[in-house]
């Protein structure tokens, strides 16, 4: 008996070094990529300053204004995208965001409440003198676009969401366990992770280049104290969110996955916002969650053929 707990405990002792090893590794391989990725990033856009921080905005096109922001966690807003802006910009004047925490935008230790996002974007909007523009979002936007275009009606034209979330949406009430998650990148088991099971960014419409900036900008904004923060606010942005709306005379255009087998009320979800303003259209598109990314042509086809029928009623503002 002595003889086995004797060996037992050699044995644990082993596997135990073998993974202090193994971590010491990561975290060593984290730190020294870290430092040589933050060389290679390659400069887009131009900053605005908010709250005393530099917020990253890329403008492209000319043309009716669209405001177009990220769903949670976009590494970059920008060139994740870039095949919807090229699209759109052939008729419209595109501004993407890059809220605060996302692509090259500083982060904040303000908290990342709906509230002080909305706040900071639009502060961002306004240094670009935009007065009167569409809307469009994608995921988390379509919580952030209720509030903003709550508290901004005269200056929202109308909402666009790409499979944006909506109050009410199962699984929002869910805590997260954001120190365990803080550890596993400072440890850099997030980098290996994200080593092992590849990018989004597989689609033809994204150049090697852009997809290597992605990867870059995804290991140094991924769970960022930024980040981590705006996870941690997610139950308490969604709980805030519950019972509201968009305003009802505000068009709404909702390009949405047709068969979410994740969630099978997902377009009812929808088509149930949709009802509550005066005009309020649901398009299903079969497709994965980042719509964009694989039907951009399809989408900005959508928005302008909605636009001109609209236009064509008389309706002003798009």
């Amino acid at each position: 008996m002595k003889r086995f707990a004797r060996k037992a405990i050699l044995s644990v002792a082993a596997v135990g070094a073998i993974l202090s090893l193994g971590l010491a590794t990561t975290t060593v391989v984290h730190a020294v990529a870290t430092s040589v990725e933050s060389d290679r990033i390659s400069p887009y856009g131009s900053p605005v300053t908010v709250d005393g921080k530099r917020m990253n905005v890329v403008v492209a096109g000319e043309g009716p204004d669209i405001v177009l922001l990220p769903g949670f966690g976009t590494a970059s807003p920008a060139l994740d995208f870039a095949p919807l802006v090229e699209e759109l910009a052939a008729d419209h004047r595109v501004t993407v965001i890059e809220p605060f925490g996302y692509g090259l935008s500083d982060g904040t230790a303000a908290e990342r409440t709906t509230a002080n996002i909305v706040t900071e974007i639009h502060d961002a909007v306004a240094a670009l003198g935009l007065e009167r523009y569409t809307l469009m979002g994608h995921s988390i936007a379509g919580i952030d676009g209720i509030d903003y275009a709550n508290r901004y009606p005269d200056e929202v034209t109308a909402f666009v969401g790409i499979d944006s979330s909506v109050p009410g949406q199962p699984g929002m009430d869910a805590e997260f366990p954001t120190g365990l998650l803080a550890a596993a990148k400072n440890l850099g088991l997030l980098r290996l992770v994200a080593a092992v099971s590849g990018d989004d960014y597989g689609s033809s419409s994204y150049s090697e280049h852009d997809r290597e900036q992605l990867t870059i900008l995804s290991n140094r904004n991924s769970l960022s104290p930024t980040y981590l923060d705006e996870m941690a606010h997610i139950r308490t942005n969604f709980a805030d969110a519950a019972g509201t709306g968009f305003p009802e005379g505000l068009p709404l255009l909702l390009f949405v996955v047709a068969n979410n087998s994740s969630n099978p009320g997902w377009l009812q979800l929808h088509e149930e916002q949709a009802a509550a303003v005066s005009d309020g259209t649901v398009v299903p598109i079969d497709g994965e969650h980042y719509l964009h990314h694989a039907h951009s042509a399809k989408i900005a086809e959508g928005f302008r053929a909605w636009s001109e029928g609209r236009a064509g009623s008389g309706v002003d503002g798009l």
